[in-house]
């Protein structure tokens, strides 16, 4: 049986007081109809269409290297009529499951149980029971528990909006039913609309026994309208997150204070302090601990490294048992072996530091291949742009850089080599030597220092 799924996404969200189309406002790093397309996938489907509008191009942007179809509705004519633009393309489906691209917490076990439940018949609805059903459309049942049709708000006599049963908009439908329930609706009503839901009352009618389940959770099927709903759907995200991680063996010092915004692969007896936020893909080895306020993006840690608060960390690999920060600044393609040290205020760019090597205050290290046991001294930098071109620089093992050098690329500092203290080195020092540029020091007998001369 092929599966075809309807994204409706075009809806503009005024709600939202912005430019940005709604189901692009990231949740958890992400956009609102990523994490939608995500679950979609999960699911099999033979076809997915993502019915679009208001900020069509950019949407499509954004999204352009998501598996799915694009179909616009140039005009917004209610849900009815956004599902009709999509059929066309979905001609060869044998049912349609129809979700939300504002719906962000939609998991594939309910949706999977939605489609369980009305395998035997042509049309299952998700519904929910709130204790506030304000906003939403009333499911109408006859007396032998059949649902019969569903009313929206506006159009509900004041008893129907006692019900709290509620439509959630999310259904799946035989493709033919559909199509023909859909051709069949009309929009003699309050918003003058086509409405998606319409297509329950036909079924009905025409003795389809329609199936229902709930979701797991009514964050599932939570909606977001402004901001202040963004903001509520990310906490609930996030707490979901941290009880996932903490039931896998991380511990996390406030599960509150927690942020992830990608996909975090962490082994047991990992150590996350407050205010933690990870981004893209991140990957922590068992007895990885990460101190506070750290950013970690797109990198990989390998087991018992410490890093310390206040570090950014972006698309770098570090070693075993490796001690980072505070304050210190990996940038994209580091490379740390193990047992290295990077401390406060130590940027790293593009640059291998070898076993057991040591940059521990003050530097910047970028397009460098430095070898193992090397100690970097304080404010240490390589000069490795000259406004055109990048050059590199190479420290051997063992090499000592003393405090206050510039490496001025391209340079070789060879192995065992030292480095006097305040250098600008722009040849290649020699192994095994003490290489050093430095000015003659001169004392000046009798020198006075200036005063302000009195008024």
């Amino acid at each position: 049986m092929k599966l075809g799924i309807v994204i409706l996404a075009a809806g503009r969200g005024k709600r939202m007081c912005s430019t940005l189309p709604k189901v692009l406002h990231p949740l958890a790093g992400q956009p609102l109809l990523m994490h939608v397309l995500h679950v979609a996938h999960q699911l099999g489907a033979t076809q997915q269409v993502v019915v679009y509008g208001h900020g069509g191009e950019q949407v499509r942007s954004v999204l352009a290297d998501q598996d799915c179809l694009w179909v616009e509705q140039a005009e917004q004519q209610g849900t009815g009529h956004a599902v009709m633009q999509a059929l066309p393309v979905l001609s060869g489906m044998d049912r349609l499951l129809v979700l939300y691209g504002d719906v962000p917490l939609i998991t594939p076990e309910t949706l999977r149980r939605l489609l369980s439940v009305s395998l035997d018949t042509q049309l299952g609805l998700l519904i929910a029971e709130l204790p506030d059903p304000t906003g939403y459309g009333r499911i109408i049942r006859a007396t032998d528990g059949r649902v019969t049709c569903i009313i929206e708000e506006q159009d509900a006599t004041p008893a129907e909006r006692t019900i709290r049963e509620i439509n959630t908009g999310v259904l799946v439908a035989d493709h033919a039913c559909l199509a023909d329930w859909l051709s069949r609706i009309r929009n003699d009503n309050a918003q003058s609309e086509y409405y998606l839901t319409d297509v329950i009352a036909l079924a009905a009618q025409s003795g389809v026994q329609i199936a229902t389940t709930q979701p797991g959770t009514l964050a599932e099927v939570t909606g977001v309208n402004d901001r202040v709903q963004l903001a509520e759907l990310e906490r609930i995200y996030q707490h979901n997150a941290a009880l996932q991680l903490m039931r896998s063996g991380v511990t996390l010092a406030d599960p509150a204070r927690f942020d992830l915004r990608g996909s975090l692969d962490a082994a047991p007896d990992v150590s996350l302090d407050i205010n933690v936020i990870i981004e893209g893909r991140v990957s922590l080895a068992s007895g990885v601990r990460v101190g506070s306020n750290c950013f970690l993006k797109d990198c990989t840690i390998g087991s018992d490294t410490e890093i310390l608060a206040n570090c950014v960390i972006e698309g770098a690999e570090v070693g075993a048992n490796a001690r980072i920060g505070p304050f210190a600044r990996l940038r994209p393609a580091a490379r740390l072996a193990a047992n290295t040290h990077v401390g406060n205020f130590v940027e790293i760019k593009k640059t291998t530091l070898g076993e057991g090597s040591k940059a521990n205050h003050l530097s910047y290290l970028g397009d460098a291949e430095i070898g193992a046991g090397v100690n970097i001294g304080a404010g240490t930098i390589t000069c490795n742009y000259d406004g055109v071109n990048k050059s590199l620089t190479r420290i051997g093992d063992g090499a000592f850089i003393g405090s206050n050098t510039a490496l001025v690329a391209p340079v070789i500092v060879g192995e065992q080599a030292t480095i006097g203290a305040g250098s600008v080195i722009t040849r290649h020092a020699p192994p095994d030597q003490l290489t050093l540029t430095r000015a003659t020091q001169t004392t000046i007998p009798g020198w006075q220092r200036p005063q302000k001369k009195s008024e």
